[in-house]
């Protein structure tokens, strides 16, 4: 796609008027010129030099690991010349107003684009002044183009909020999705990571969680948003919950994104206020993430192969205690409790167990893992024909070791065509890929930081597992039980453009995605201690599977319509979507197999169960529509409007009206501003409208039945119903309203955006409480539920230094989110009174109020508010805690000096969150703990965090302090994200246009005070991140 794919155009200026002189007309100049291969940059640099041109434009950047073979020309045009020495390569060139332009040949085609026109950025030409040669003047013009979907827009003609990531930015990270490489790039996009598990889920919000319905009840979450790529939609059926792989990928759910390979992304954008997103609808209310993946150039077929290889390790914010820690913790508790002869089952003391010290987290979660990354691309083609292939291996192994491993294979490939009277275009672009994760099916991370670190030795001296009698549970056993996950996307798009006549057009995308998951989860009975029933035989091993298949098809016909005259500019666009999606699931889970060989086929179980086995079918409709109107480029008006039918409905809410309304005035085009030479663009721009959501799973609305396995009579399983009929079921809507200033400075060396926004989401379906006569708790249902999100959004990026040999360009953004919930009639008579508070974010936890340790017991003291002599909820969990982000953002800077670069990413995060107190077992029981429990109340140290060490709870202290206002505490962090080093090898006679080493770091350093694994991770239970170091080479041919 031509301007999808095309970031920003930078362009080298050398504008030389000879004093008291006449220029010489370059249309009807003579050259002449010889020389052999070189690079193109230092071609055309050699050849400007030796014919005394001045007026030029072209860009370095685009032209870099470009190679031109030898050329000779005598008495040539400038046109022939050039043209004959940039024949293999996709650039060409023009003369507009006595100026050499060297540009990239617009061939890449798109039923979404616009042309970007040449007359902007030769305007800025003739204004530039000064007879300042190459290697003293380089000034950059920014023509950058974003895509809104639908339709193509210049950055400083947008109305809307969309923010763009390019592949210069992302390439060559040590990531497995491409939502990683993007923490810290955009205002208003928070992500974070579930855990540290290769293949898992990622938590994004854009503006904020609009829905009532989170990934933290098991369902569907109503904040996802819509992931589209090359104009496909993206299933999301890996964000579902998945009891198959629960316990493997924390919260069962993974993300769609991780079939994509990061390096075959040429853009990202994400669709942000209602102007953006209100075209898409019923789809759009949680924003809209667009992926735009490589295409083909024209020219001389060029080759890049790259290869990495990288090592990981967890890190984790939490020091546990050692072993004579740990023993004096023990002995106190005892002691604390007046026994003085150890209990036989403390075999940590007794002297049951040898003693030995074991580093638990080391021993199960310390392992490097190493990860391998190999991709090769093809490229080229002629003036109206471009192609790519692009083929992708990834290998990465887990901090586990014990041989589980995580592999993904991509094939992408793209042709592009555009008949020699350009009135028809045509872009088809497939994706296929592989992704095969094997993890071990436990919690063990969890178990690394709880496990007392003393212990008998692991292995008996034939090598096999010591579980001393029955006495010691082996963690090791654990890595014997396996989930596998094996995904696999096919992904086809093409789209075509036609021009019917000189202004009207007419496109036609179609995409289809087809996604297979197949989940394997094994538990065999060697999981377990030998010793005990179910561990006897494989007649107690259990495997579970899971298989989903998900075909979809989408058409959108469109029609558009663009008309200029005098200073007016009027576009029109016209379309529809039609969307039908098939998914089927079959589940199956077997216990007993006479041999373990045949636990991954569960026909041979002995007994076995029939899970899941649905076929449900989703169709969507939706007709569109846009106006852009323009007036001397500084007036711009953009409405656009959706009615949307959807099968996930009632019967009395089937469609739905969306549309917004967006405006700008680019002041910086008025006259009054033209005395103000720093100010070189400024821009206000606002919009409101209202977008919708209908991620809300299927059938919802319907009577549903669940089949039961242990309600059988006369052999015939019975049904139990689920769920209630509600022909009302309807849409959740939000309504968004942004306004924001664009402003350029030092002819756009330094730029700044700020925005507020402020989003109304309604009309929530949550579970409406009823009566318990009717057989229910609840029933889906619209409630008059008003969630407001609020927040300032501020991009500053600049060019501090721009030279012949050094480049330095920073960007920095932060975001000031504010969540709230406005309103919940019946809130407090309701289920959801301890879960929600009006007036206060959605993520809230009720607390009690802990005020110390009282010295008379030497037990935890807490407010009793009721006055009643007790502590009990909902009585006396009165401290409202938030618990969220407060403001988030990162600082990025790239230095570019001769051949060597230097990238550096920082992320930062302002956040309350709950901390490993929430999960703290009882100190002094036979489990490890932080070493900040070593501060321990007593007469000595009366300002002690922890009581005195128990072995029981036999008052329910701990319970309490569990659910304290200890708990949450400030999760602050800023992290060193990403750095880059590369060096350019100087190539001067090679069969290699370019060849770069890299290191790559991510994750390299965090600094916080927040007490748990990770202050990105939600559960202390989670594998924490990795810190990874990659070390590349890039071989362009």
């Amino acid at each position: 796609m031509k301007n999808l794919c095309t970031a920003t155009i930078f362009f080298l200026l050398g504008i030389n008027s000879l004093s008291g002189q006449q220029q010489q007309t370059l249309s009807k100049m003579r050259v002449k010129y010889e020389a052999g291969a070189l690079s193109a940059p230092e071609a055309i640099e050699r050849f400007l030099s030796e014919n005394k041109i001045k007026q030029y434009a072209y860009s370095k950047e685009s032209l870099k690991g470009y190679k031109v073979s030898g050329t000779k020309c005598v008495n040539e045009s400038i046109i022939d010349c050039l043209g004959k020495m940039l024949r293999d390569i996709p650039f060409e060139v023009l003369i507009y107003n006595n100026t050499v332009i060297i540009r990239e040949k617009k061939t890449t085609t798109s039923a979404k684009s616009d042309n970007v026109d040449i007359i902007p950025v030769l305007d800025t030409l003739r204004s530039t002044k000064g007879t300042e040669s190459i290697a003293n003047r380089e000034a950059t013009i920014e023509e950058v183009t974003l895509s809104a979907g639908y339709y193509s827009v210049k950055a400083k003609e947008r109305t809307g909020s969309i923010s763009k990531v390019t592949a210069k930015e992302i390439e060559n990270q040590p990531v497995l999705n491409v939502l990683s490489a993007l923490q810290g790039r955009m205002t208003g996009v928070n992500i974070s990571q579930n855990s540290g598990v290769a293949g898992g889920g990622y938590n994004i919000q854009i503006r904020g969680q609009n829905s009532l319905r989170t990934s933290s009840a098991i369902g569907l979450d109503g904040n996802i948003p819509l992931y589209i790529v090359d104009g496909v939609p993206l299933s999301n059926a890996l964000n579902d919950f998945s009891s198959t792989s629960v316990l493997a990928i924390p919260g069962g759910r993974m993300n769609p994104l991780n079939s994509i390979n990061p390096n075959d992304i040429e853009s990202v954008e994400v669709l942000k206020d209602a102007d953006a997103t209100a075209i898409y609808g019923s789809k759009g209310a949680n924003g809209v993430i667009l992926i735009t993946t490589k295409k083909g150039r024209s020219g001389k077929i060029r080759t890049e192969f790259t290869t990495s290889y990288g090592i990981s390790e967890a890190f984790s914010n939490i020091k546990l205690m050692n072993k004579e820690q740990y023993l004096y913790m023990r002995r106190s508790a005892f002691a604390n409790e007046g026994i003085t002869t150890f209990p036989i089952n403390a075999y940590d003391l007794n002297g049951t167990w040898e003693n030995n010290e074991v580093d638990w987290v080391k021993t199960l979660i310390g392992h490097k893992a190493t990860s391998s990354d190999t991709q090769i691309s093809l490229t080229g083609g002629s003036d109206t024909t471009s192609f790519l292939v692009s083929l992708g291996h990834n290998e990465q192994t887990t901090v586990y070791a014990q041989g589980f491993k995580y592999i993904s294979n991509t094939i992408n490939t793209n042709l592009s065509h555009r008949s020699k009277d350009k009135k028809l275009q045509i872009n088809i672009s497939n994706m296929f890929s592989s992704q095969k994760n094997n993890v071990v099916r436990a919690e063990i991370a969890s178990r690394a930081y709880t496990l007392a670190p003393v212990a008998p030795d692991l292995y008996k001296s034939d090598g096999s597992l010591n579980w001393a009698g029955t006495s010691f549970t082996n963690p090791l056993a654990a890595f014997n039980a396996s989930y596998t996950n094996d995904s696999k996307l096919f992904q086809s798009n093409a789209n075509a453009e036609y021009k019917i006549y000189r202004d009207l057009k007419f496109r036609l995308n179609a995409g289809l995605n087809y996604t297979t998951v197949d989940e394997l989860s094994l538990m065999p009975n060697t999981m377990y201690n030998p010793a005990i029933a179910v561990a006897a035989t494989s007649a107690y091993s259990q495997a579970a599977k899971r298989n989903q298949q998900i075909f979809s098809l989408i058409t959108e016909p469109q029609l558009s319509w663009m008309r200029k005259w005098k200073n007016q500019q009027l576009e029109l666009l016209l379309g529809g979507s039609f969307q039908r999606s098939v998914r089927d699931t079959d589940e199956l889970s077997g216990v007993g197999f006479e041999s373990n060989k045949f636990i991954t086929n569960i026909g041979a179980a002995k007994t076995i169960t029939v899970g899941d086995q649905s076929s449900i079918e989703y169709r969507y409709a939706a007709i569109f529509g846009r106006l852009n109107y323009q007036f001397r480029k500084k007036y711009i008006i953009n409405i656009t409007g959706r009615r949307d039918g959807s099968s996930r409905f009632g019967t009395n809410n089937r469609f739905a009206n969306f549309g917004a309304v967006g405006s700008a005035w680019i002041f910086s085009n008025e006259t009054l501003f033209d005395r103000l030479n720093w100010l070189s663009f400024g821009k206000i721009r606002g919009s409101y409208g209202a977008a919708g959501s209908d991620n809300i799973g299927d059938f919802q609305y319907l009577d549903n039945y669940t089949v039961s396995p242990t309600l059988i009579y006369n052999n015939t399983t019975g049904l139990i119903p689920s769920r209630l009929f509600n022909p009302n079921y309807s849409w959740e809507k939000t309504r968004k309203l942004e306004a924001a200033i664009e402003l350029g400075f030092l002819k756009d060396r330094i730029n700044t955006t700020i925005a507020w926004y402020r989003n109304r989401s309604s009309n929530q379906l949550v579970g409406y409480q009823l009566s318990a006569v009717t057989g229910f708790s609840s029933v889906m249902a619209n409630l008059n539920a008003t969630v407001q999100n609020t927040g300032l959004e501020i991009e500053l990026s600049g060019k501090p230094i721009i030279s012949h040999n050094f480049k330095w360009n920073s960007s920095f953004n932060i975001s000031f989110p504010k969540n709230k919930l406005i309103s919940f009639p019946g809130l407090e008579g309701s289920s959801y009174a301890n879960q929600f508070a009006i007036g206060y974010s959605t993520q809230i936890v009720k607390l009690y109020q802990l005020e110390g340790i009282d010295p008379k017991t030497g037990r935890y003291k807490f407010t009793d508010f009721n006055g009643d002599g007790k502590i009990s909820s909902p009585d006396d969990n009165k401290i409202i805690r938030e618990i969220g982000v407060k403001f988030f953002g990162g600082l990025s800077n790239t230095f570019q000096y001769k051949n060597w670069d230097l990238s550096v990413l920082f992320q930062f995060v302002k956040q309350d969150r709950s901390n490993f107190n929430a999960a703290l077992a009882l100190p002094g029981g036979m489990t490890n703990q932080p070493t900040e429990v070593l501060d321990v109340w007593s007469l000595g140290n009366p300002n002690g965090t922890y009581m005195p060490y128990r072995t029981t709870d036999s008052d329910g202290s701990q319970t309490l302090f569990r659910r304290s206002t200890a708990t949450v505490s400030d999760a602050s962090f800023i992290r060193l994200k990403n750095v880059q080093v590369g060096y350019s090898l100087p190539l001067k006679s090679s069969i290699f246009q370019n060849v770069k080493i890299y290191f790559q770091g991510q994750n390299l350093v965090t600094w916080t005070n927040f007490f748990d694994i990770d202050p990105e991770l939600f559960s202390s239970s989670s594998l924490p991140l990795s810190r990874t170091y990659m070390f590349g080479i890039q071989f362009n041919l």
